[in-house]
């Protein structure tokens, strides 16, 4: 299995090596690709040093598999040139998940519509990938209509410039911005670019993505999204209101009993999801299962994952262990 990773020496590209070699994942080449000014670095896999490669080389040694997360410009452009040279390309940007012809994949949730011509295949959004993870199972059983989500995102989420940021406005040093504002003591309301609607970008994605991954436009979800000075993990605030009842003993099971999912949910022990006991989990974690009680089918929830793991790398390194599985590739 030949395996490109393009965008490696990004934020979420050195994640994915790590998580390759975790899930020892059968590569036999390995080929880091990178902007051209990475172009000659070196950096480790598995105890092995490896030369970053362009572009244009990797289409050229025709991978099995590309992993990209460098960018939606980069995706538009060049996932389509390893397609036509047989690879698989998993795709973490925005560039193709809302694309008819593309397919939008949590492999926990719905990795059985891959099929062998799926050439480009996109990773959905990090607070998607968390939100679908807990709601699927409860959709299936009491069927949603209304889901309400307010997000408490990393500033890892935006990359390493935002992780500079903080750092930065905690020693008390000035530096390159990527936020209109600080976000040391702060929390802005801001995440990705705002359209003509009013909302941004990211809460559009999660208005949009989960009813294409569920396969389903009976519900609705509406959001708005955050970010706060945390250096890793997304938390997520849920209000979900089902056409049938529940028990909340029967939320918790069936959540427990989703793979994938941990539930943290004891208040008598101050048991509950965080970012810092996500850190470098590939698990989604569910707490503060209760009834919403001015309103009727109605449960709140609260949902933790590390975004750079299963929000991003670990979603996609499970896409290439189905595809591999499964002969796909």
């Amino acid at each position: 299995m030949r395996v490109a990773v393009v965008g490696a020496t990004g934020m979420v590209g050195e994640v994915m090596l790590k998580v390759l070699s975790e899930r020892k994942f059968p590569i036999t080449e390995l080929y880091p690709v990178a902007s051209e000014r990475s172009i000659g670095k070196e950096l480790q896999f598995a105890g092995k040093p490896y030369k970053v490669i362009g572009l244009s080389q990797a289409v050229s040694l025709k991978p099995d598999l590309a992993i990209f997360s460098a960018g939606g410009e980069t995706s538009l452009e060049w996932a389509p040139k390893f397609a036509e040279v047989g690879t698989t390309v998993i795709d973490n940007s925005s560039a193709w998940r809302m694309d008819p012809t593309k397919k939008l994949v949590v492999p926990e949730i719905n990795a059985h519509v891959l099929g062998r011509d799926d050439k480009i295949i996109a990773n959905p959004n990090c607070s998607t990938i968390q939100l679908v993870m807990a709601l699927a199972p409860l959709h299936d059983r009491y069927r949603m209509k209304r889901v309400v989500v307010s997000t408490y995102q990393s500033v890892s989420g935006t990359g390493v410039k935002a992780v500079k940021q903080l750092e930065n406005e905690i020693a008390g040093v000035q530096g390159e911005m990527a936020y209109p504002y600080p976000i040391n003591r702060n929390a802005l309301p801001h995440c990705d670019v705002f359209l003509e609607n009013g909302y941004t970008k990211e809460e559009m994605k999660l208005a949009n993505e989960p009813l294409k991954i569920l396969g389903d436009n009976s519900f609705s979800v509406t959001a708005t999204a955050v970010r706060i000075p945390t250096a890793g993990g997304h938390s997520e605030s849920v209000n979900v209101a089902f056409e049938n009842d529940f028990t909340l003993e029967e939320v918790r099971q069936l959540l427990h009993q989703t793979p994938g999912i941990v539930v943290q949910d004891n208040p008598e022990t101050n048991t509950y999801p965080m970012p810092i006991y996500a850190h470098e989990k590939d698990e989604v974690f569910v707490g503060r299962i209760r009834r919403d009680e001015t309103q009727p089918n109605t449960l709140n929830l609260w949902i933790v994952a590390d975004n750079l793991r299963k929000g991003a790398a670990t979603n996609a390194i499970q896409i290439a262990e189905y595809l591999k599985n499964n002969g796909l590739v």
